[in-house]
Parts: structure tokens; C-alpha cells; sequence
């Protein structure tokens, strides 16, 4: 039975401090995610974006503070592209299935089958079920990762990086597939460098520096005064088709990144 104060929230975290030695990585951190959330995280290396992710999917304690879960809440994951092993000799299907739930039995049942099937065509990938891993682009990569994940049918989706080392297109195609999957009832939480390609396109931002520096839209968030405490230099906002872009603030001519056109929450 969910708490009725807690309303949609799958999970809060109040008051939490956590560290791998005795120095804190996060502190003071006070966060809610509710049902139907697509929320950004971001931040420098080093300031506790990929710890948030562990502590909101469970492999991670928090020192101090207390952290609350929805009852029955299942969580998929997709870690960083860089931290995977693509030598591994697995095709497509067999990495998705990997997630499954284990039974016992070395095969896939055929409801596993058929959940694969489907979950891989859902993503625009069924054809390359039987490619060997190692043979896919970044943005196909990062599709079988979410195929993974879905395939527990999670109520909460944590992205580390997404977007990383995928091109202008592939990142424009996966903005949109986070759009529809949200708007399909699952809540998305992701940690992006990417502040002009991807940060300014979602609805909600977590701006973090070992504490939540800030949080709210794109526009009250991506502020000189916020980026600059949290990223550690100074920083210009342009606003570009009604867009806040981030300016270096080293070449205020020139932006970061080119802006692609917004795609989350227009998707039908």
C-alpha cells in the first residue's frame, strides 16, 4: 500500500550523504522522483551524477539520510557505453535476455522469446536481434541497453550518459524513443554532460555539485549563477527558438554545441 502524503513518488531521498571513503561524494541531497518524470542530471565529473544512480537503483547505501521506495518499484538500468565489454561474444537477443528474471533453466522459454521479440522491434532493432554486439553503432548500442532494461518493465528508467559518444543524429533519434517511452508511463532519469543537445530539451533538470545545486526547468536551472557554481567557470546563456544554449564563457561567441530541435514532450 503506497503512502497517500507520498503520493506518485517511487522515490524520495531526504537528507542523504554518501561517500566511498571518508569524504562525501554527495551531501544534504534532498530529491523526489514521481511516476511520469523525464528528468536530466547534470554536472562535472566527479560530482556524484553516476552515485545518484546508484543510490536511487539500490547497489549503493547512503551514510546518512533515508531513502524511500514505492513498495514493489522496479527500476531498469543502462550503464555508460564506455564501461562495456563489446568484445563479449553475445548477439543482441542474448544480451537482452540476460535481464530476464532467472528460472533455473540455461534456454530461453518462449515467453522470453517472444517478450525479446517484442521488446526489440518496440525499440526499432528487431532486425539485428542475431548481430554480434560488437558489430552495432552507438546509437544501436544504446537501444539494446534500454531493450534490456525494458524488458523487467520498469517503472523507473536511470540512464548514465545516454548520449554519449552517439552523433547529432542518433542523439536526436534517442531524446525522441526517451519521449515515447515516457510518455508510455515510465518515469526517466538521465545524467547528461551534453547541456545544448540534451539538458535544454528535457522538461525537468537536477543541476549537482556534491549537493542539488539547483532544480526546475531548463530555463530556471541553465542560469550563469547556477552553471557557473556547479560546473566551476563562467558560463553565458543565449536564448535560441525560445531555448536557453549555453556559451563557454571563454568564447562568447561561439556555443559548446549546436542545438537540435526539441523533440521531448512533443512526441505523439
Amino acid at each position: 500500500m503506497i503512502d497517500n502524503k507520498r503520493g506518485d513518488e517511487l522515490i524520495r531521498l531526504s537528507a542523504v550523504e554518501f561517500g566511498y571513503t571518508d569524504t562525501p561524494v554527495l551531501t544534504g541531497v534532498n530529491l523526489a522522483l514521481r511516476a511520469h518524470d523525464l528528468v536530466g542530471v547534470v554536472g562535472p565529473s566527479g560530482s556524484g551524477k553516476t552515485s545518484l544512480l546508484r543510490l536511487l537503483l539500490g547497489a549503493a547505501r547512503p551514510r546518512h539520510g533515508t531513502i524511500y521506495r514505492r513498495p514493489g518499484i522496479a527500476v531498469g538500468y543502462v550503464p555508460q557505453l564506455e564501461t562495456v565489454n563489446w568484445d563479449f561474444p553475445v548477439t543482441v537477443a542474448e544480451c537482452v535476455l540476460m535481464a530476464r528474471k532467472q528460472r533455473g533453466l540455461p534456454w530461453p522459454s518462449r515467453a522470453d522469446k517472444a517478450d525479446i521479440a517484442d521488446v526489440l522491434e518496440r525499440l526499432g532493432i528487431g532486425h539485428l536481434a542475431h548481430r554480434q554486439i560488437r558489430q552495432l553503432s552507438g546509437g544501436q548500442q544504446q537501444r539494446m541497453f534500454i531493450a534490456r532494461a525494458l524488458l523487467r518493465r520498469p517503472q523507473l528508467l536511470l540512464m548514465d550518459e545516454p548520449t554519449s559518444g552517439v552523433d547529432v543524429s542518433s542523439r536526436h533519434d534517442m531524446l525522441h524513443l526517451l519521449s515515447n517511452l515516457n510518455s508510455e508511463g515510465v518515469a526517466i532519469m538521465i545524467t547528461t554532460h551534453d547541456l545544448n543537445g540534451v539538458a535544454s530539451h528535457l522538461p525537468r533538470l537536477v543541476a549537482i555539485h556534491q549537493r542539488i545545486v539547483a532544480e526546475g526547468t531548463p530555463r530556471e536551472v541553465m542560469t550563469p549563477s547556477v552553471l557557473e557554481e556547479t560546473f566551476g567557470a563562467p558560463m553565458q546563456i543565449l536564448e535560441h527558438l525560445g531555448m536557453p544554449v549555453v556559451l563557454d564563457g571563454r568564447s562568447p561567441h561561439r556555443p559548446a554545441a549546436r542545438p537540435v530541435p526539441s523533440t521531448v514532450g512533443s512526441a505523439k
